[in-house]
């Protein structure tokens, strides 16, 4: 009886190793991601293939972008984008229910070349000040942070008088603009002004207009691997990803987001 014990105990632990290595089998993860959650995809993409063995693709687009791309019929494993675009992408269809997480907020800032002189950011006088001051502003043209840019500006009663200052592009253009002193200032999400080793972080927007972004995942629902795709989804929401979100401008949610 003790032998024939045993060599159950070996033949269930074998079908229990074959079974774990069936549903880890190597995947491709298609991630089509905002370009705002990029330092962190980048800082936890290799600790995430090592710890699974699956590999990651990622796409960065604008935010409203990735819901754009979707809708037309982009393939994806994992999206990432607004609440509100993950929120309306399950209604369609196209992500699947029960899916969701809210993976990390983050906030607007003002970036300078590294080295030049912090803008005064304390007050709105003071952002005012700083914004009619400078000689160039760079920011996104389009995305989330672009329009909020501008909604900024008109909360500020400073729209005309920054007209011509303003050098709309894209992320990578704008952040160089800075860096090479073609342009002064940049108003663009804290976690990017950080990522650029050519700029230094002036400092967040004033509370009373600060934009807190919210960066949702959501699990396509014609994953050609739905195991693969949860197990990306449930790494970025590990202590791990944690401490690297923490490290890059980012905050965990102390609630689920609309």
């Amino acid at each position: 009886m003790m032998v024939r014990h045993q060599i159950l105990t070996v033949t269930v632990g074998a079908v229990a190793i074959l079974a774990m290595s069936a549903s880890a089998k190597a995947a491709e993860v298609d991630v089509l991601a905002s370009l705002a959650i990029k330092p962190v995809i980048e800082a936890i993409g290799l600790p995430f293939e090592r710890a699974s063995g699956h590999r990651l693709v990622v796409r960065y687009e604008l935010t409203p972008v990735v819901k754009r791309k979707i809708e037309e019929g982009a393939a994806f494993e994992v999206a990432i984008a607004n609440p509100g675009h993950v929120t309306d992408l399950i209604k369609q269809g196209k992500i699947a229910a029960g899916s969701r997480a809210d993976i990390a907020w983050f906030g607007v800032g003002v970036g300078v070349r590294a080295g030049d002189l912090k803008p005064d950011l304390n007050s709105s006088d003071a952002l005012k000040r700083s914004l009619l001051g400078a000689k160039s502003v760079a920011y996104v043209g389009e995305g989330t942070s672009g329009a909020f840019v501008r909604g900024l500006l008109d909360r500020l009663r400073i729209a005309e008088a920054m007209k011509d200052k303003l050098k709309p592009a894209g992320v990578a253009a704008s952040l160089a603009s800075v860096a090479s002193g073609e342009a002064d200032i940049v108003v663009m999400p804290v976690p990017l002004i950080l990522s650029h080793a050519g700029l230094d972080l002036a400092g967040a927007l004033p509370s009373e207009f600060q934009d807190h972004i919210v960066m949702t995942a959501g699990i396509s629902a014609g994953a050609r691997d739905t195991a693969a795709a949860r197990a990306f989804v449930d790494f970025l929401m590990t202590a791990e990803t944690g401490a690297a979100l923490k490290t890059r401008g980012y905050e965990r949610l102390t609630q689920p987001s609309n």
